[in-house]
């Protein structure tokens, strides 16, 4: 096994193009690498290709060029155990609603071809939280039960790799916070996890290197240190005694009057101090009541490097 548990080369999926309708690139000869053992986050704006690229690592849809890898098994050589080391929590809620979570992973576990003396399926409901739902029907679980219920299908075979396909969208805090514990305890395990979200506060917290997609095409591969730090601009806020009239602040420098009564500078930080705005202030003779710094964020580097909210 190598130190990536999946390679992709030259990845490209071409949707159309057919009876006269144009085609569609959904992805672009994508070459990445998810490291072994790391919470890999794979971002991008709606319609970047980010679910084309997860159907084709769970053998949901056929690529139209490239080299998959999984687990060390080629997807075209070896489909079934590369499809056999993923498991994938997708986003849309779709199951069974007569089946009772036992039962719903039992079934799963069996599509697995999982021996029934192997199966895990008390200790997945352990995990999922629905130990006194096991024999419940799935039509009488909440909305955040069957959002739980779907991480246990995707664990039945306890796959290498796990594919969160935005799993916490539209969740209460409770069972956010409750999934996060359980996606460490697995990574801590050894499994590999690959995160899409929208949420880019949850991605900076969580991922350890990120791959931003952005029209078919990765814009961006870095750790989430290094992303968020190739930002250069920086805020500095200011809570004036009273109104501030014109300034002169150094080159390369905003500002904006917010209604809340603060100023709020932002200045790129490899040119400018914020000593230098101060200064600038207090030559002014503006009186500070309060003042913080904010940093560079995952959103502003997402925002740079798309173009989109």
């Amino acid at each position: 096994m190598t130190e990536n548990v999946i390679e992709m080369t030259g990845l490209s999926k071409v949707y159309g193009g057919q009876g006269g309708s144009a085609p569609k690139e959904a992805l672009k000869s994508i070459d990445l690498t998810v490291p072994r053992g790391s919470i890999f986050g794979l971002l991008g704006p709606n319609g970047a290709g980010k679910s084309t690229l997860i159907n084709i690592l769970a053998g949901l849809v056929v690529k139209t060029a490239g080299k998959v890898r999984i687990w060390g098994f080629d997807q075209d050589e070896n489909p079934r155990q590369s499809r056999a080391a993923i498991g994938v929590m997708p986003q849309e809620l779709n199951i069974d609603p007569f089946f009772s979570p036992r039962d719903a992973l039992e079934v799963q576990a069996g599509l697995y071809g999982v021996p029934r003396r192997e199966r895990r399926t008390d200790e997945i409901l352990r995990l999922i939280g629905l130990e006194d739902k096991a024999n419940s029907y799935a039509r009488t679980l909440s909305g955040g039960m069957r959002r739980r219920l779907l991480l246990g299908k995707a664990l039945v075979h306890w796959p290498q790799v796990l594919v969160l396909d935005e799993p916490t969208a539209g969740v209460d805090i409770e069972l956010r916070q409750m999934l996060w514990r359980n996606v460490r305890e697995l990574n801590r395990q050894g499994m590999t996890i690959i995160l899409t979200t929208h949420y880019l506060e949850e991605a900076q917290e969580m991922c350890d290197e990120i791959a931003i997609i952005d029209h078919g095409e990765v814009v961006a591969r870095d750790t989430t240190a290094a992303l968020v730090g190739q930002m250069d601009g920086k805020t500095l806020l200011v809570r004036p005694a009273g109104p501030v009239g014109s300034l002169t602040l150094p080159e390369g420098v905003t500002r904006e009057d917010r209604a809340d009564g603060w100023l709020a500078f932002g200045y790129p930080r490899s040119k400018v101090s914020a000593g230098q705005i101060l200064a600038a202030l207090g030559v002014a003779g503006v009186e500070i009541v309060d003042l913080s710094t904010a940093e560079p964020d995952l959103e502003d580097a997402f925002l740079s490097l798309t173009g989109t909210a």
